[in-house]
């Protein structure tokens, strides 16, 4: 069997993650055993949800584990099979984690998804056409539940779900509008992804610089906003929210350190009658078929046009994922693999 490589989580971070907290690893991989096979993995992807899972706190998913390999979804092949429905050479989805090869019961329900890449690049099923872009479709679909001419916006505009973001909401007829940070995020954002206007919330060093900007962009006020960032943006979008209004909580990666994340309006949730939601897509597997059905139309059909950011070698993971997290990516972050 095949030498493996691993990034293990080594200690917990205080404050900031840093690349201390990881430790690559070498083993090797043990033997099938019947109903496993062996996936030689491409592909490697880096989500923000990682940097909460780092800690030992009260969440929505157990704590990352230390000295074992950090968890995430991966794409690759089948190298070896010891179960009749997987081939030697079948592409698959997973969570294989941050290793070059995994072992996976592939009896288990929803651990191996067999993909089709004839029309949809394989790093594709880990952004647009996997958790990122049904991420986006549910929160988009049902929590925001836009109407044709309504005005949506989205935090992080230019990463994986908001690129996804953005094809969805302009095929429902919204007016569709990005936060994002640096003029080329922007640019690509209006030119490439279809945002009818982008903000660069770089050039605004506090909420109501922001705010104002948001209103210039949304003169008729925000219906859905789709948030990943909170902190100063939240801040700045809440005062432009019209009545009744849908907000859906995906992220909040302005306080992934621990830092607390004060509301500066909060009463805005009550006078303007708002519905704000958070959700973990992982709980609503029976929207998935007909979101990834759809994302991977808007792939096949050059609707969306998703950017990746792609690292070389599995021990460049720990840096391009701290990277993530201070908004350094452009587009989906991947580590390739092979």
């Amino acid at each position: 069997m095949p030498t493996n490589h691993q990034i293990h989580l080594d200690n917990r971070p205080t404050g900031e993650a840093v690349a201390s907290n990881f430790k690559l690893v070498t083993t090797e991989t043990p033997a099938l055993q019947d109903g496993q096979v062996l996936v030689r993995h491409h592909f490697l992807s880096l989500d923000p949800y990682m940097r909460g899972r780092m800690n030992d706190a009260k969440s929505y998913a157990q704590p990352q584990a230390l000295g074992q390999t950090m968890g995430g979804g991966t794409v690759g092949e089948v190298v070896e099979s010891r179960n009749p429905k997987f081939a030697v050479g079948d592409k698959v989805v997973g969570m294989g984690g941050w290793q070059e090869y995994s072992v996976v019961d592939a009896n288990l329900m929803g651990a191996l998804r067999k993909v089709d890449t004839t029309h949809v690049p394989l790093s594709a099923y880990l952004g647009a056409v996997g958790m990122p872009g049904v991420t986006a479709w549910y929160g988009l679909v049902k929590i925001i539940e836009p109407q044709a001419g309504q005005t949506v916006v989205v935090s992080a505009a230019t990463g994986a779900v908001g690129s996804a973001f953005a094809a969805l909401a302009k095929a429902r007829g919204c007016r569709t509008v990005g936060i994002a940070g640096g003029p080329d995020k922007c640019t690509y954002a209006v030119n490439e992804l279809g945002f009818d206007a982008c903000i660069d919330y770089k050039l605004h060093s506090t909420a109501a610089s922001l705010s104002k900007a948001i209103a210039e962009a949304c003169p008729n006020g925000i219906d859905g906003y789709f948030e990943n960032v909170g902190g100063m943006v939240l801040d700045a979008v809440l005062p432009r929210m019209n009545a009744f209004g849908r907000i859906a909580v995906c992220g909040m990666i302005a306080g992934y350190d621990g830092q607390p994340l004060p509301l500066s309006y909060p009463a805005l949730i009550l006078t303007q009658r708002l519905k704000v939601q958070g959700f973990i897509v992982s709980e609503h597997m029976e929207i998935w078929p007909e979101a990834l059905t759809e994302l991977g139309t808007l792939v096949a059909t050059g609707k969306l046009k998703p950017r990746e950011s792609i690292a070389q070698g599995l021990a460049a993971a720990p840096e391009a994922f701290l990277g993530l997290l201070k908004g350094k990516n452009f587009g989906k972050q991947l580590v390739k693999l092979l």
